[in-house]
């Protein structure tokens, strides 16, 4: 439990190793709930409390808390969102060019050639450097912005645009035979 040495004058919580540790323990089952009942799937809600966790942790030094719990429920609350408006907007867009694909007189082969489009592009991205992979994945799958990605890595709002860079003239480099 924290104790009065965590605590600074200003009343917030003070996080080093072991208060972190303390907070983990008592939160993650929480945590995890809040996200497993909003979204409804395992992993996905697995990886967002490891994230919220990993903030925190990163966070440290500049976060100015007064209760644990408050921040913890909150992040949680926006990740289960943040997760849920991009699921529908990618459920939406892929929907959108299936659609497309029915009134296709090529269908199955439009179909084949965006699955195998799709995990040619997943099989790149996997390749990337670990940043760069991570950087775009959190531009191009999550749907979020420049400076919040540079916010969640602790980077620079330029780099973040140098590695999305990297990563589509990589991306162009390699599937430029897609391209007809």
């Amino acid at each position: 439990m924290a104790t009065i040495k965590d605590i600074n004058s200003s009343g917030t919580l003070h996080i080093d190793k072991e208060t972190f540790e303390w907070i983990y323990t008592l939160y993650w089952e929480k945590v995890y709930a809040i996200c497993y009942n909003n979204i409804r799937e395992m992993e996905p809600a697995k990886e967002m409390v490891q994230d919220i966790f990993k903030s925190l942790w990163e966070r440290r030094e500049n976060l100015e808390l007064e209760k644990a719990e408050h921040y913890l429920v909150r992040s949680a609350k926006f990740k289960t969102f943040e997760y849920i408006r991009n699921k529908v907007s990618r459920e939406k867009h892929i929907g959108m060019k299936m659609q497309s694909c029915t009134m296709s007189t090529n269908c199955t082969e439009e179909h084949i050639l965006f699955n195998s489009l799709k995990e040619k592009v997943n099989l790149l991205v996997d390749r990337l450097p670990c940043q760069c992979r991570r950087v775009y994945k959190m531009s191009r799958e999550d749907g979020l912005g420049n400076k919040e990605i540079a916010s969640n890595l602790l980077i620079s709002e330029r780099a973040v645009e140098y590695h999305i860079s990297k990563a589509t003239n990589m991306l162009k480099l390699n599937l430029a035979n897609y391209t007809n």
